[in-house]
Protein backbone atom coordinates (compact mmCIF):
# COMPACT_ATOMS: atom_id res chain seq x y z
CA UNK A 1 0.00 0.00 0.00
CA UNK A 2 1.56 3.68 -0.88
CA UNK A 3 0.08 6.90 -0.08
CA UNK A 4 1.36 10.17 -1.51
CA UNK A 5 0.88 12.91 -1.16
CA UNK A 6 -2.65 13.50 0.70
CA UNK A 7 -4.48 16.06 1.29
CA UNK A 8 -7.76 16.83 3.02
CA UNK A 9 -9.45 19.52 4.83
CA UNK A 10 -13.16 20.68 5.89
CA UNK A 11 -13.14 23.92 5.70
CA UNK A 12 -10.91 25.54 7.87
CA UNK A 13 -9.82 22.68 9.48
CA UNK A 14 -6.78 20.78 7.93
CA UNK A 15 -6.72 16.79 8.10
CA UNK A 16 -3.82 15.99 6.21
CA UNK A 17 -1.21 18.02 4.71
CA UNK A 18 0.95 16.05 2.19
CA UNK A 19 0.89 12.58 3.68
CA UNK A 20 2.99 10.01 2.42
CA UNK A 21 3.33 6.53 3.72
CA UNK A 22 4.70 2.74 2.45
CA UNK A 23 3.32 -0.41 3.56
CA UNK A 24 4.44 -3.83 2.68
CA UNK A 25 2.42 -6.90 1.77
CA UNK A 26 1.69 -8.82 5.34
CA UNK A 27 2.72 -5.76 7.65
CA UNK A 28 0.34 -5.75 10.68
CA UNK A 29 0.14 -1.96 11.35
CA UNK A 30 -1.10 -0.16 14.46
CA UNK A 31 -2.27 3.04 13.49
CA UNK A 32 -2.40 5.59 15.91
CA UNK A 33 -2.78 9.53 17.15
CA UNK A 34 -5.03 11.59 19.24
CA UNK A 35 -8.54 11.65 19.28
CA UNK A 36 -9.66 13.60 15.57
CA UNK A 37 -6.38 13.32 13.68
CA UNK A 38 -7.91 11.30 11.04
CA UNK A 39 -7.39 7.49 11.93
CA UNK A 40 -10.68 6.29 11.42
CA UNK A 41 -10.95 8.83 8.01
CA UNK A 42 -7.80 6.93 6.58
CA UNK A 43 -10.17 3.24 6.86
CA UNK A 44 -12.75 5.82 4.93
CA UNK A 45 -10.56 6.92 2.01
CA UNK A 46 -9.33 3.08 2.11
CA UNK A 47 -12.88 2.18 1.61
CA UNK A 48 -13.89 4.82 -0.84
CA UNK A 49 -16.53 6.17 1.40
CA UNK A 50 -14.24 9.69 1.54
CA UNK A 51 -12.78 11.16 -0.94
CA UNK A 52 -9.49 13.33 -0.83
CA UNK A 53 -9.25 17.06 -1.82
CA UNK A 54 -5.99 16.10 -3.40
CA UNK A 55 -3.05 12.50 -3.35
CA UNK A 56 -4.27 9.12 -3.97
CA UNK A 57 -3.85 5.34 -2.20
CA UNK A 58 -2.89 2.65 -4.08
CA UNK A 59 -4.01 -0.43 -2.65
CA UNK A 60 -3.00 -3.85 -3.66
CA UNK A 61 -5.40 -5.91 -5.81
CA UNK A 62 -6.74 -8.18 -2.55
CA UNK A 63 -10.19 -8.34 -1.23
CA UNK A 64 -11.01 -6.31 1.71
CA UNK A 65 -12.07 -6.85 5.41
CA UNK A 66 -13.75 -4.36 7.36
CA UNK A 67 -14.24 -4.15 11.39
CA UNK A 68 -16.19 -0.88 11.84
CA UNK A 69 -15.94 0.48 15.76
CA UNK A 70 -19.59 0.51 15.78
CA UNK A 71 -21.07 -3.01 15.02
CA UNK A 72 -24.69 -2.76 13.81
CA UNK A 73 -26.21 -5.99 11.92
CA UNK A 74 -28.84 -5.31 9.12
CA UNK A 75 -32.01 -6.01 10.34
CA UNK A 76 -32.46 -8.93 7.60
CA UNK A 77 -29.77 -10.75 9.38
CA UNK A 78 -31.93 -10.74 12.28
CA UNK A 79 -33.02 -14.47 11.40
CA UNK A 80 -30.20 -16.35 10.60
CA UNK A 81 -27.61 -18.18 12.49
CA UNK A 82 -24.71 -17.58 13.71
CA UNK A 83 -23.37 -20.33 11.59
CA UNK A 84 -24.63 -19.19 8.25
CA UNK A 85 -23.99 -15.46 9.32
CA UNK A 86 -20.14 -16.07 9.48
CA UNK A 87 -20.21 -18.47 6.61
CA UNK A 88 -21.40 -15.22 4.60
CA UNK A 89 -17.70 -13.92 4.67
CA UNK A 90 -16.91 -16.31 2.29
CA UNK A 91 -19.97 -15.88 -0.46
CA UNK A 92 -19.01 -18.92 -2.97
CA UNK A 93 -23.01 -19.64 -3.87
CA UNK A 94 -22.93 -15.81 -5.15
CA UNK A 95 -19.63 -16.13 -6.82
CA UNK A 96 -20.27 -19.31 -8.66
CA UNK A 97 -23.58 -17.52 -9.85
CA UNK A 98 -21.64 -14.95 -11.67
CA UNK A 99 -18.62 -16.86 -12.81
CA UNK A 100 -21.32 -19.30 -14.16
CA UNK A 101 -23.23 -16.32 -15.64
CA UNK A 102 -19.62 -15.25 -17.19
CA UNK A 103 -19.69 -18.52 -18.80
CA UNK A 104 -22.78 -18.15 -20.41
CA UNK A 105 -21.62 -14.79 -22.05
CA UNK A 106 -18.25 -16.65 -22.97
CA UNK A 107 -20.03 -19.23 -25.37
CA UNK A 108 -21.95 -16.21 -27.00
CA UNK A 109 -18.41 -13.97 -27.05
CA UNK A 110 -16.06 -16.97 -27.30
CA UNK A 111 -13.32 -14.10 -28.19
CA UNK A 112 -13.92 -11.43 -25.28
CA UNK A 113 -10.88 -10.85 -23.69
CA UNK A 114 -13.04 -9.09 -20.98
CA UNK A 115 -15.15 -11.94 -19.70
CA UNK A 116 -11.66 -14.42 -19.63
CA UNK A 117 -10.63 -11.98 -17.43
CA UNK A 118 -13.45 -11.94 -15.31
CA UNK A 119 -14.22 -15.46 -15.38
CA UNK A 120 -10.06 -15.81 -14.01
CA UNK A 121 -10.63 -13.21 -11.40
CA UNK A 122 -13.61 -15.23 -9.84
CA UNK A 123 -12.07 -18.59 -10.11
CA UNK A 124 -9.12 -17.09 -8.47
CA UNK A 125 -11.76 -15.67 -5.53
CA UNK A 126 -12.99 -18.81 -4.94
CA UNK A 127 -9.69 -20.98 -5.20
CA UNK A 128 -8.62 -18.58 -2.35
CA UNK A 129 -11.57 -19.51 0.21
CA UNK A 130 -10.34 -23.40 -0.05
CA UNK A 131 -13.64 -25.05 -0.29
CA UNK A 132 -12.20 -28.28 0.75
CA UNK A 133 -11.52 -27.06 4.51
CA UNK A 134 -14.47 -24.44 4.43
CA UNK A 135 -16.32 -26.29 7.20
CA UNK A 136 -13.20 -26.69 8.96
CA UNK A 137 -12.00 -23.12 9.17
CA UNK A 138 -14.94 -21.47 10.26
CA UNK A 139 -15.08 -24.26 13.26
CA UNK A 140 -11.76 -23.97 14.20
CA UNK A 141 -12.54 -19.92 14.51
CA UNK A 142 -15.94 -20.40 16.10
CA UNK A 143 -14.14 -22.73 18.66
CA UNK A 144 -11.53 -20.25 19.15
CA UNK A 145 -13.75 -17.42 19.86
CA UNK A 146 -15.86 -19.69 22.28
CA UNK A 147 -18.88 -19.22 19.73
CA UNK A 148 -19.13 -22.62 19.28
CA UNK A 149 -22.02 -23.16 21.12
CA UNK A 150 -23.94 -20.38 19.89
CA UNK A 151 -23.47 -21.40 16.31
CA UNK A 152 -27.32 -22.14 15.80
CA UNK A 153 -28.63 -19.47 17.63
CA UNK A 154 -30.17 -16.62 15.24
CA UNK A 155 -28.37 -13.02 15.98
CA UNK A 156 -31.33 -11.19 17.33
CA UNK A 157 -30.90 -13.22 20.40
CA UNK A 158 -27.15 -12.34 21.12
CA UNK A 159 -25.53 -9.86 23.43
CA UNK A 160 -23.90 -6.52 22.26
CA UNK A 161 -20.63 -8.32 23.00
CA UNK A 162 -21.45 -12.01 21.60
CA UNK A 163 -22.55 -9.77 18.26
CA UNK A 164 -19.62 -8.10 18.09
CA UNK A 165 -17.25 -11.39 18.62
CA UNK A 166 -19.88 -12.76 15.71
CA UNK A 167 -18.53 -10.11 13.08
CA UNK A 168 -15.29 -10.05 13.84
CA UNK A 169 -15.46 -14.05 13.76
CA UNK A 170 -16.86 -13.23 9.57
CA UNK A 171 -14.11 -10.78 9.28
CA UNK A 172 -11.57 -13.26 9.86
CA UNK A 173 -13.46 -15.56 8.01
CA UNK A 174 -13.60 -13.74 5.03
CA UNK A 175 -9.68 -14.41 4.29
CA UNK A 176 -9.36 -10.92 2.93
CA UNK A 177 -6.19 -9.72 1.99
CA UNK A 178 -6.24 -6.64 3.64
CA UNK A 179 -7.95 -5.88 7.01
CA UNK A 180 -9.14 -3.17 8.65
CA UNK A 181 -9.81 -3.19 11.89
CA UNK A 182 -11.32 -0.46 14.26
CA UNK A 183 -10.82 -1.07 17.95
CA UNK A 184 -11.40 -4.68 17.73
CA UNK A 185 -10.97 -5.72 21.08
CA UNK A 186 -13.84 -3.07 22.45
CA UNK A 187 -16.11 -6.32 22.88
CA UNK A 188 -13.35 -8.81 23.47
CA UNK A 189 -13.00 -10.82 26.68
CA UNK A 190 -8.97 -11.78 27.76
CA UNK A 191 -9.12 -15.54 26.25
CA UNK A 192 -10.57 -14.33 22.89
CA UNK A 193 -8.36 -11.61 22.36
CA UNK A 194 -5.57 -13.67 22.73
CA UNK A 195 -6.67 -16.09 20.42
CA UNK A 196 -7.01 -12.72 17.95
CA UNK A 197 -3.56 -11.28 19.09
CA UNK A 198 -2.11 -14.79 17.55
CA UNK A 199 -4.53 -15.30 14.84
CA UNK A 200 -3.49 -11.55 13.21
CA UNK A 201 0.60 -12.18 13.79
CA UNK A 202 0.34 -14.99 11.75
CA UNK A 203 -1.70 -13.42 9.25
CA UNK A 204 -1.07 -14.13 5.98
CA UNK A 205 -2.28 -10.74 4.43
CA UNK A 206 -1.76 -7.29 5.87
CA UNK A 207 -3.48 -5.60 8.86
CA UNK A 208 -4.38 -2.11 9.71
CA UNK A 209 -6.02 -1.78 13.22
CA UNK A 210 -6.38 1.04 15.01
CA UNK A 211 -6.99 0.38 18.35
CA UNK A 212 -6.51 2.05 21.92
CA UNK A 213 -5.49 -1.24 23.46
CA UNK A 214 -1.72 -0.95 23.84
CA UNK A 215 -0.54 -4.80 24.78
CA UNK A 216 -2.84 -5.73 21.83
CA UNK A 217 -0.52 -3.34 20.00
CA UNK A 218 2.09 -4.79 21.33
CA UNK A 219 1.06 -8.08 20.88
CA UNK A 220 -0.07 -7.72 16.68
CA UNK A 221 2.03 -5.37 15.32
CA UNK A 222 5.14 -5.03 13.73
CA UNK A 223 4.92 -1.58 12.42
CA UNK A 224 2.99 1.86 13.83
CA UNK A 225 1.64 4.62 11.58
CA UNK A 226 1.58 7.83 13.45
CA UNK A 227 -1.24 10.47 12.78
CA UNK A 228 0.02 13.58 14.09
CA UNK A 229 -2.88 15.99 14.43
CA UNK A 230 -0.49 18.86 15.59
CA UNK A 231 1.39 18.54 12.04
CA UNK A 232 -1.34 16.86 9.83
CA UNK A 233 1.83 14.50 9.00
CA UNK A 234 1.92 10.75 9.34
CA UNK A 235 4.89 8.88 9.53
CA UNK A 236 5.51 5.11 9.94
CA UNK A 237 7.62 3.75 12.53
CA UNK A 238 9.38 0.18 12.61
CA UNK A 239 8.20 -1.98 15.97
CA UNK A 240 5.22 -2.22 17.70
CA UNK A 241 3.10 0.41 19.77
CA UNK A 242 6.18 0.60 23.17
CA UNK A 243 8.99 1.23 20.45
CA UNK A 244 6.67 4.13 18.39
CA UNK A 245 6.65 5.71 21.75
CA UNK A 246 10.29 5.56 22.84
CA UNK A 247 11.41 6.71 18.84
CA UNK A 248 8.52 9.51 18.68
CA UNK A 249 9.43 10.40 22.60
CA UNK A 250 13.63 10.81 21.77
CA UNK A 251 12.55 12.58 18.46
CA UNK A 252 9.94 15.21 20.10
CA UNK A 253 13.02 15.47 23.13
CA UNK A 254 15.44 16.02 19.72
CA UNK A 255 13.45 18.33 18.63
CA UNK A 256 12.75 20.64 21.30
CA UNK A 257 16.39 20.82 22.58
CA UNK A 258 16.80 22.25 18.44
CA UNK A 259 13.81 25.21 19.07
CA UNK A 260 15.38 25.91 22.81
CA UNK A 261 18.72 26.33 21.23
CA UNK A 262 17.47 28.28 18.26
CA UNK A 263 15.39 30.41 20.61
CA UNK A 264 18.36 31.16 23.19
CA UNK A 265 20.27 32.19 19.68
CA UNK A 266 17.30 34.34 18.62
CA UNK A 267 17.29 36.21 21.86
CA UNK A 268 21.02 36.73 21.54
CA UNK A 269 20.58 38.42 18.20
CA UNK A 270 17.57 40.51 19.17
CA UNK A 271 19.35 41.88 22.10
CA UNK A 272 22.47 42.98 19.69
CA UNK A 273 20.02 44.00 16.92
CA UNK A 274 18.14 46.00 19.26
CA UNK A 275 21.40 47.76 20.99
CA UNK A 276 22.90 48.66 17.82
CA UNK A 277 19.55 50.29 16.73
CA UNK A 278 19.92 51.94 20.16
CA UNK A 279 23.36 53.26 19.62
CA UNK A 280 24.63 56.54 18.37
CA UNK A 281 24.80 57.72 14.35
CA UNK A 282 28.36 58.17 15.19
CA UNK A 283 29.06 54.38 15.92
CA UNK A 284 29.01 52.91 12.53
CA UNK A 285 30.76 49.47 12.97
CA UNK A 286 27.98 48.59 16.20
CA UNK A 287 25.09 49.90 13.37
CA UNK A 288 26.89 47.71 10.41
CA UNK A 289 27.30 44.62 12.95
CA UNK A 290 23.35 45.29 13.76
CA UNK A 291 22.62 45.16 9.98
CA UNK A 292 24.40 41.93 9.38
CA UNK A 293 22.96 40.37 12.61
CA UNK A 294 18.91 41.76 11.58
CA UNK A 295 19.68 39.69 8.39
CA UNK A 296 20.96 36.91 10.57
CA UNK A 297 17.92 37.20 12.85
CA UNK A 298 15.47 37.04 9.86
CA UNK A 299 17.01 33.75 8.86
CA UNK A 300 16.95 32.62 11.88
CA UNK A 301 13.17 33.45 12.90
CA UNK A 302 12.17 32.12 9.27
CA UNK A 303 14.11 29.12 10.49
CA UNK A 304 12.39 28.86 13.89
CA UNK A 305 10.50 25.25 14.56
CA UNK A 306 7.39 24.84 15.93
CA UNK A 307 6.19 22.56 19.37
CA UNK A 308 3.97 20.15 19.29
CA UNK A 309 1.00 21.50 20.33
CA UNK A 310 -0.40 19.82 23.43
CA UNK A 311 -4.21 18.71 22.86
CA UNK A 312 -6.70 19.46 26.07
CA UNK A 313 -7.66 16.21 27.98
CA UNK A 314 -10.77 15.08 29.85
CA UNK A 315 -10.54 16.79 32.94
CA UNK A 316 -13.02 14.87 35.87
CA UNK A 317 -13.83 14.71 39.23
CA UNK A 318 -16.24 12.27 40.76
CA UNK A 319 -18.15 13.29 43.87
CA UNK A 320 -20.78 11.59 45.62
CA UNK A 321 -23.39 14.33 46.98
CA UNK A 322 -24.03 11.87 49.93
CA UNK A 323 -22.88 8.94 51.55
CA UNK A 324 -24.95 5.94 51.65
CA UNK A 325 -25.55 3.34 53.94
CA UNK A 326 -23.14 0.63 54.90
CA UNK A 327 -24.27 -2.22 53.06
CA UNK A 328 -25.22 0.03 49.84
CA UNK A 329 -26.13 -2.79 48.22
CA UNK A 330 -27.66 -6.65 48.63
CA UNK A 331 -28.42 -9.72 46.19
CA UNK A 332 -30.36 -12.32 47.77
CA UNK A 333 -30.75 -15.71 46.04
CA UNK A 334 -31.08 -13.95 42.77
CA UNK A 335 -32.23 -16.29 39.94
CA UNK A 336 -32.47 -14.98 36.25
CA UNK A 337 -33.10 -16.38 32.44
CA UNK A 338 -34.74 -14.77 29.71
CA UNK A 339 -37.85 -16.08 28.06
CA UNK A 340 -36.82 -19.21 26.64
CA UNK A 341 -33.64 -19.12 27.58
CA UNK A 342 -31.04 -21.06 30.43
CA UNK A 343 -31.23 -20.37 33.64
CA UNK A 344 -27.96 -17.49 34.00
CA UNK A 345 -27.78 -17.34 37.94
CA UNK A 346 -29.41 -19.51 40.03
CA UNK A 347 -29.77 -17.87 43.74
CA UNK A 348 -26.97 -15.90 43.36
CA UNK A 349 -26.45 -13.95 46.95
CA UNK A 350 -23.68 -11.03 47.68
CA UNK A 351 -23.70 -8.12 49.49
CA UNK A 352 -21.51 -5.14 48.75
CA UNK A 353 -19.50 -3.15 51.29
CA UNK A 354 -19.48 1.12 51.00
CA UNK A 355 -16.61 2.11 49.12
CA UNK A 356 -15.73 -1.06 47.83
CA UNK A 357 -14.51 -1.73 43.74
CA UNK A 358 -16.31 -5.01 42.76
CA UNK A 359 -15.46 -6.27 39.02
CA UNK A 360 -17.43 -9.05 37.16
CA UNK A 361 -15.97 -10.78 34.62
CA UNK A 362 -15.84 -13.95 32.51
CA UNK A 363 -16.67 -14.54 28.38
CA UNK A 364 -18.82 -12.57 26.28
CA UNK A 365 -22.70 -13.91 26.85
CA UNK A 366 -22.11 -15.21 30.69
CA UNK A 367 -24.33 -12.72 31.66
CA UNK A 368 -22.48 -9.69 33.00
CA UNK A 369 -24.28 -7.20 31.88
CA UNK A 370 -27.48 -8.84 32.19
CA UNK A 371 -26.38 -8.94 36.21
CA UNK A 372 -26.25 -5.46 35.92
CA UNK A 373 -29.12 -4.12 34.31
CA UNK A 374 -30.81 -6.09 36.95
CA UNK A 375 -28.82 -4.21 40.05
CA UNK A 376 -30.42 -0.56 38.23
CA UNK A 377 -33.49 -1.92 37.42
CA UNK A 378 -33.58 -2.10 33.41
CA UNK A 379 -33.94 -6.35 34.36
CA UNK A 380 -36.55 -8.20 36.87
CA UNK A 381 -35.48 -11.19 38.64
CA UNK A 382 -36.74 -14.48 38.19
CA UNK A 383 -36.61 -14.87 41.84
CA UNK A 384 -35.16 -13.42 44.36
CA UNK A 385 -34.23 -9.70 45.43
CA UNK A 386 -32.36 -7.10 45.29
CA UNK A 387 -32.18 -4.72 48.19
CA UNK A 388 -30.58 -1.11 48.42
CA UNK A 389 -29.39 0.79 51.34
CA UNK A 390 -30.45 3.95 52.69
CA UNK A 391 -29.83 6.84 50.79
CA UNK A 392 -28.43 4.71 47.64
CA UNK A 393 -28.24 7.02 44.50
CA UNK A 394 -27.13 5.03 41.78
CA UNK A 395 -25.56 5.85 37.74
CA UNK A 396 -25.30 3.57 35.11
CA UNK A 397 -22.70 3.63 32.31
CA UNK A 398 -24.10 0.86 29.54
CA UNK A 399 -21.76 -0.51 27.45
CA UNK A 400 -24.01 0.51 24.45
CA UNK A 401 -24.54 3.59 25.43
CA UNK A 402 -28.02 3.11 25.85
CA UNK A 403 -28.34 5.69 28.34
CA UNK A 404 -28.07 8.86 25.15
CA UNK A 405 -30.54 9.86 23.49
CA UNK A 406 -29.60 10.22 19.72
CA UNK A 407 -32.09 11.87 18.99
CA UNK A 408 -31.30 15.17 21.54
CA UNK A 409 -28.37 17.24 21.60
CA UNK A 410 -24.75 16.59 24.09
CA UNK A 411 -25.97 19.80 26.37
CA UNK A 412 -30.26 18.03 26.25
CA UNK A 413 -28.81 14.43 27.19
CA UNK A 414 -26.83 15.92 30.37
CA UNK A 415 -29.18 18.52 31.59
CA UNK A 416 -30.57 18.46 34.79
CA UNK A 417 -32.68 20.95 37.50
CA UNK A 418 -29.51 20.77 39.80
CA UNK A 419 -27.13 22.42 37.16
CA UNK A 420 -27.60 26.07 35.37
CA UNK A 421 -26.62 26.47 31.66
CA UNK A 422 -23.70 27.72 32.82
CA UNK A 423 -22.66 25.26 34.96
CA UNK A 424 -23.25 22.55 32.49
CA UNK A 425 -21.21 24.06 29.50
CA UNK A 426 -18.20 24.45 32.07
CA UNK A 427 -18.89 20.50 32.91
CA UNK A 428 -18.87 19.88 29.20
CA UNK A 429 -15.43 21.90 28.43
CA UNK A 430 -14.10 19.61 30.84
CA UNK A 431 -14.73 16.48 28.80
CA UNK A 432 -13.75 18.75 25.24
CA UNK A 433 -17.33 19.66 24.34
CA UNK A 434 -16.97 23.94 23.20
CA UNK A 435 -19.07 26.69 22.29
CA UNK A 436 -21.64 25.24 19.63
CA UNK A 437 -20.77 21.62 19.84
CA UNK A 438 -22.60 21.35 22.65
CA UNK A 439 -25.70 21.65 20.20
CA UNK A 440 -25.10 18.61 17.91
CA UNK A 441 -26.85 15.52 18.34
CA UNK A 442 -25.80 12.88 19.88
CA UNK A 443 -26.43 10.22 16.56
CA UNK A 444 -23.47 12.42 14.29
CA UNK A 445 -21.00 11.87 17.10
CA UNK A 446 -18.07 9.80 16.74
CA UNK A 447 -18.16 6.53 19.28
CA UNK A 448 -15.22 8.28 21.49
CA UNK A 449 -17.78 11.25 21.51
CA UNK A 450 -20.64 9.73 22.64
CA UNK A 451 -18.75 7.73 25.46
CA UNK A 452 -17.12 11.25 26.57
CA UNK A 453 -20.61 12.38 26.96
CA UNK A 454 -22.16 9.82 28.96
CA UNK A 455 -19.20 10.10 30.68
CA UNK A 456 -20.59 13.57 32.07
CA UNK A 457 -23.75 12.39 32.23
CA UNK A 458 -22.51 9.93 35.21
CA UNK A 459 -20.27 12.40 37.20
CA UNK A 460 -22.93 14.98 37.21
CA UNK A 461 -25.66 12.54 39.02
CA UNK A 462 -22.64 12.59 41.86
CA UNK A 463 -24.32 8.80 42.49
CA UNK A 464 -22.58 7.11 45.41
CA UNK A 465 -23.00 3.65 43.72
CA UNK A 466 -21.14 3.88 39.90
CA UNK A 467 -22.38 0.65 38.01
CA UNK A 468 -19.80 0.96 35.07
CA UNK A 469 -20.20 -2.00 31.60
CA UNK A 470 -16.69 -1.82 29.65
CA UNK A 471 -16.13 2.03 30.44
CA UNK A 472 -12.46 1.96 28.75
CA UNK A 473 -14.06 1.09 25.82
CA UNK A 474 -13.12 4.21 23.04
CA UNK A 475 -10.93 6.11 25.13
CA UNK A 476 -7.43 6.44 24.74
CA UNK A 477 -5.00 5.30 26.87
CA UNK A 478 -4.35 8.89 28.75
CA UNK A 479 -7.85 9.15 29.25
CA UNK A 480 -8.39 5.60 30.55
CA UNK A 481 -5.84 6.45 33.15
CA UNK A 482 -7.59 10.03 34.05
CA UNK A 483 -10.81 7.23 34.67
CA UNK A 484 -8.91 5.10 36.70
CA UNK A 485 -7.47 7.66 38.75
CA UNK A 486 -10.81 9.21 39.43
CA UNK A 487 -12.50 5.85 40.20
CA UNK A 488 -9.63 5.04 42.88
CA UNK A 489 -9.93 7.67 44.71
CA UNK A 490 -13.86 7.94 44.50
CA UNK A 491 -14.85 7.53 48.21
CA UNK A 492 -18.33 5.69 46.59
CA UNK A 493 -19.08 2.36 45.68
CA UNK A 494 -17.51 0.87 42.09
CA UNK A 495 -19.62 -2.18 40.36
CA UNK A 496 -17.39 -3.29 37.17
CA UNK A 497 -17.36 -5.46 34.04
CA UNK A 498 -14.46 -4.54 32.32
CA UNK A 499 -11.91 -6.58 30.04
CA UNK A 500 -9.11 -4.01 30.32
CA UNK A 501 -6.52 -6.04 32.94
CA UNK A 502 -4.70 -2.51 33.24
CA UNK A 503 -7.36 -0.70 34.16
CA UNK A 504 -9.00 -2.70 36.48
CA UNK A 505 -5.44 -2.53 38.24
CA UNK A 506 -5.39 1.22 38.21
CA UNK A 507 -8.80 1.25 39.78
CA UNK A 508 -7.86 -1.13 42.85
CA UNK A 509 -10.25 -3.48 42.58
CA UNK A 510 -11.25 -4.99 46.28
CA UNK A 511 -12.90 -8.40 45.28
CA UNK A 512 -14.02 -9.86 41.63
CA UNK A 513 -17.23 -12.03 41.21
CA UNK A 514 -15.86 -14.47 37.64
CA UNK A 515 -19.07 -15.72 36.11
CA UNK A 516 -18.00 -19.35 34.86
CA UNK A 517 -18.67 -20.47 30.93
CA UNK A 518 -21.30 -22.93 31.54
CA UNK A 519 -20.29 -25.03 29.19
CA UNK A 520 -17.47 -26.06 31.44
CA UNK A 521 -18.98 -27.79 34.21
CA UNK A 522 -22.41 -28.16 35.12
CA UNK A 523 -24.10 -29.96 38.21
CA UNK A 524 -27.09 -32.65 38.37
CA UNK A 525 -29.65 -29.60 37.27
CA UNK A 526 -27.38 -28.22 34.77
CA UNK A 527 -26.67 -24.87 36.87
CA UNK A 528 -22.60 -24.06 37.81
CA UNK A 529 -21.99 -24.23 41.46
CA UNK A 530 -18.14 -24.21 42.81
CA UNK A 531 -17.37 -22.59 46.12
CA UNK A 532 -13.95 -20.09 46.64
CA UNK A 533 -13.04 -17.22 48.45
CA UNK A 534 -12.56 -13.78 48.07
CA UNK A 535 -9.06 -11.93 47.73
CA UNK A 536 -7.80 -8.87 46.86
CA UNK A 537 -7.00 -9.29 43.11
CA UNK A 538 -3.07 -9.23 41.95
CA UNK A 539 -2.39 -8.01 38.80
CA UNK A 540 -0.58 -11.68 37.65
CA UNK A 541 -4.30 -12.87 38.79
CA UNK A 542 -6.34 -10.38 37.00
CA UNK A 543 -4.40 -10.66 33.65
CA UNK A 544 -4.86 -14.24 33.55
CA UNK A 545 -9.19 -13.71 33.35
CA UNK A 546 -8.87 -17.33 31.49
CA UNK A 547 -9.93 -20.36 31.31
CA UNK A 548 -8.23 -21.38 34.52
CA UNK A 549 -8.62 -18.57 36.53
CA UNK A 550 -12.52 -19.10 35.71
CA UNK A 551 -12.73 -22.66 36.93
CA UNK A 552 -10.02 -21.63 40.09
CA UNK A 553 -12.59 -18.58 41.24
CA UNK A 554 -16.25 -19.77 40.72
CA UNK A 555 -19.60 -17.68 41.64
CA UNK A 556 -23.06 -18.96 41.18
CA UNK A 557 -25.14 -21.01 43.43
CA UNK A 558 -23.22 -19.83 46.56
CA UNK A 559 -23.06 -16.98 49.31
CA UNK A 560 -20.03 -14.36 48.85
CA UNK A 561 -18.15 -13.76 51.58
Amino acid sequence: MKASHLHLSYGTKIVYDDCNFNLENRDKVGIVGVNGAGKTTLFRIILGEQTLDDGKIELPSHRLGYLPQEITTPPEHDDITVWEYVASGRPIDELQEKLNSEYEKLAKYPDSSAILQRINELQDTIDSYDLLNFDYELLKILEKMNLADLMDRKLQELSGGQKSKVAFARVLFENAGLLLLDEPTNHLDVETKRFVANFLRNYQGTVLVISHDIDFLDEVTNKTLFVNKSTHKMKVYRGNYSEFRRQYAEEKAAEDARITEQEREIKRLSEFVARARATKRSNTALIGMGHQREKVLAKKLAELGEREKEYARVSMRIDPAKQSSKTPLEVQNLSFAYPDGPELYHQLSFSLTRGEKFLIVGENGVGKSTLLKLIVGELAPTSGSIIYGHNLTTAYYAQELEILDDRRTILENVSSYDFTDTELRGMLSNFLFYDDDIYKKIAVLSPGEKARVALCKILLQRANLIILDEPTNHFDPETQKIIGENLKDYTGTVVMVSHNPAFVEQVGITRMLIVPSRHRESSEDGVISKRSTFQKPSLALIKNYSRELLEYYYYLNSDLV
